[in-house]
C-alpha cells in the first residue's frame, strides 16, 4: 500500500502546482490500481473535464467559438410602395446583417464624404487599440491643409490634438483633420488609404475602391449601397463609434481668435427618433450621399442612399427606409445584464469555481409575424488561473435564432477570486480526491 500513499502524494502536489487537471488525475490513480507499476503521462497531453453544475436551463455552454460568416448579405425580398429618388439605395438589419431593401445596391457610384466611415472607423480602431492617444499632439503637414472642401483652416506646422481632430471629421466633415490623422498613424495618406482598401477587402466589400480618405472626386474612387451598409455595420461595432457620430456640434481652438464652431450636416439627429448617425457626403459628381442609422428599443436599422437630387430628397428617402426597416422588424429583451449563465473553472484560486454573468443585455432581433426560436449559447474556457478579477472576461454568450446569430456579448466575472497559498491548495485537492475516490482503500 505504500506506492499508492506516495502516489496520492504525488497527485497531490502536482495538481496544486497546476501541472494536471483533478478529473485526469482520479482517471490515473484508478490506472494505478490496476496496474502498480502504471507511470503518470505528461501533463501537457491533459485535458479536464467540463465544471459540473452549470446552469442548464436553455443554455448550450462549448469550448470554442463558432466560425464566423464572410459572407455578404443576400439580395433582399422586393419593397411595395418604396418610391426611392436616389441612385441606389440598402436597408440592412444591424444585429444580423439582412439586407431588407436593395436599389440598384451594387452599382459602382462615388460616395463622397460618406467615404469617412471607413477613414473615421479605423481611426476609432487605431485608438482602441492604443496605438494613439487623444491627448497625442498631431502636427499638419503642407499636403493636409491642401485639402478642398470642408475644412477646419488647419495651418502648416500647427498642432492640434488628436481629440479636436476626430470631432473635427465627425461633426464637421473636415478633410484636412482626417489626413492629419492619416498622416499620424500611418506616415502618409497613401498608406493609409492602403489600410483603408485592406479593410474593404477584409469585410468582403467587391464594388469598393478607395484613392483617398476625404471622398474628394478621383478617379477610381467608388463603393456601393450595399458595401457601405456593411461598411457602417462594421463601424457601429467599433466603441464609442455613435458617440462621435451623434454629437451635434463641437468647438476646436475655443477661446482663441481662430476658434470654429462645427455643426453637423446631418440633420436628422434631431429630427428621427432614435436616429445617431452616420455620415453624410456631397460632391457634384456623387450628388447627395447620406449612411444612416437609428436605434429603438433595441433594433439598429442601417439605411444608405447615394445619388440624390437634393438634402430634402436625401431626408425623405432615408426616413422612408428607416420606416421600412422599423416596420419589418421588431427586437426581444431575452437576456439581462448581470444574468449568470456560465460557471468557469479556477485554477490555484481560492475557489474552485468563479460565475460568469452577462456584461450586458441582449436583445434578439426577428422578422414581425415570425415565432422565433431563441438559442443561447456561453462560450467558455476550460478552466482561467487565479487570480481573477471581478470583471474580467471570461468568454462570451451569443444568441442565436435558429442557425442565425442575432446577438452577441461579453460574459464576466461577477466576483474576485484570489489565488490560494500552497496549503489552500492541497487542503482542495485532497478533498476533491476523496470525494472523487471515495470507494478506495488507503
Amino acid at each position: 500500500m505504500i506506492w499508492r500513499r506516495r502516489l496520492f502524494l504525488a497527485l497531490v502536489l502536482l495538481v496544486a502546482g497546476g501541472g494536471i487537471p483533478l478529473s485526469r488525475a482520479v482517471q490515473h490513480v484508478r490506472a494505478a490500481q490496476a496496474t502498480p507499476a502504471a507511470t503518470l503521462p505528461a501533463a501537457a497531453a491533459m485535458a479536464s473535464r467540463p465544471a459540473p453544475g452549470q446552469p442548464a436551463a436553455a443554455l448550450a455552454a462549448t469550448r470554442g467559438s463558432r466560425p464566423e460568416s464572410g459572407t455578404t448579405p443576400g439580395p433582399a425580398a422586393p419593397a411595395p410602395n418604396l418610391q426611392i429618388e436616389a441612385k441606389a439605395a440598402a436597408v440592412m438589419e444591424y444585429a444580423t446583417g439582412e439586407l431588407l431593401f436593395e436599389k440598384d445596391a451594387s452599382e459602382r457610384l462615388p460616395l463622397a464624404s460618406v467615404t469617412k466611415v471607413m477613414t473615421f472607423g479605423l481611426f476609432l480602431e487605431a485608438l482602441h487599440e492604443g496605438r494613439m492617444k487623444l491627448t497625442d499632439m498631431v502636427e499638419a503637414s503642407a499636403h493636409a491643409c491642401s485639402m478642398g472642401g470642408t475644412q477646419i483652416w488647419l495651418e502648416p506646422g500647427e498642432r492640434m490634438s488628436v481629440k479636436d481632430l476626430l470631432y473635427a471629421v465627425a461633426v464637421g466633415s473636415a478633410n484636412d483633420a482626417a489626413v492629419a490623422l492619416a498622416e499620424h498613424l500611418e506616415g502618409s495618406e497613401d498608406a493609409f488609404v492602403a489600410k483603408m482598401n485592406e479593410k474593404a477587402k477584409e469585410l468582403g466589400l467587391s464594388n469598393t475602391h478607395f484613392v483617398n480618405v476625404t471622398g474628394l472626386p478621383a478617379p477610381d474612387h467608388y463603393s456601393s449601397a450595399r458595401d457601405i451598409a456593411v461598411m457602417s455595420r462594421w463601424a457601429l461595432g467599433i466603441p464609442d463609434f455613435t458617440h462621435y457620430t451623434s454629437t451635434w456640434d463641437y468647438y476646436v481652438r475655443k477661446g482663441s481668435e481662430d476658434e470654429v464652431w462645427l455643426t453637423t450636416f446631418n440633420k436628422l439627429l434631431k429630427a428621427y427618433p432614435g436616429y445617431d448617425g452616420i455620415k453624410t457626403g456631397f460632391t457634384n459628381e456623387a450628388g447627395y450621399c447620406l449612411a444612416s442609422t437609428a436605434k429603438r428599443g433595441g433594433l439598429r436599422i442601417i439605411a444608405v442612399v447615394l445619388g440624390e437630387p437634393t438634402p430634402k430628397a436625401r431626408n425623405k428617402d432615408v426616413i422612408a427606409l428607416l420606416n421600412y426597416g422599423f416596420g419589418q422588424f421588431r427586437a426581444e429583451k431575452v437576456a439581462h445584464s448581470g444574468e449568470q449563465v456560465a460557471l468557469v473553472n479556477v485554477q490555484k484560486g481560492r475557489a474552485q469555481r468563479v460565475p460568469g454573468v452577462l456584461a450586458e443585455e441582449l436583445y434578439g432581433t426577428f422578422r414581425r409575424g415570425a415565432q422565433p426560436n431563441w438559442r443561447k449559447e456561453a462560450i467558455i474556457p476550460q478552466r482561467v488561473v487565479a487570480p481573477v478579477q471581478k470583471g474580467q472576461v471570461l468568454g462570451k454568450y451569443v444568441i442565436w435564432d435558429g442557425q442565425r446569430k442575432v446577438a452577441e456579448t461579453k460574459i464576466i466575472a461577477a466576483a474576485a477570486v484570489e489565488r490560494g497559498s500552497l496549503l489552500d491548495l492541497i487542503k482542495q485537492v485532497t478533498r476533491q480526491i476523496f470525494a472523487s475516490l471515495f470507494k478506495l482503500p488507503w
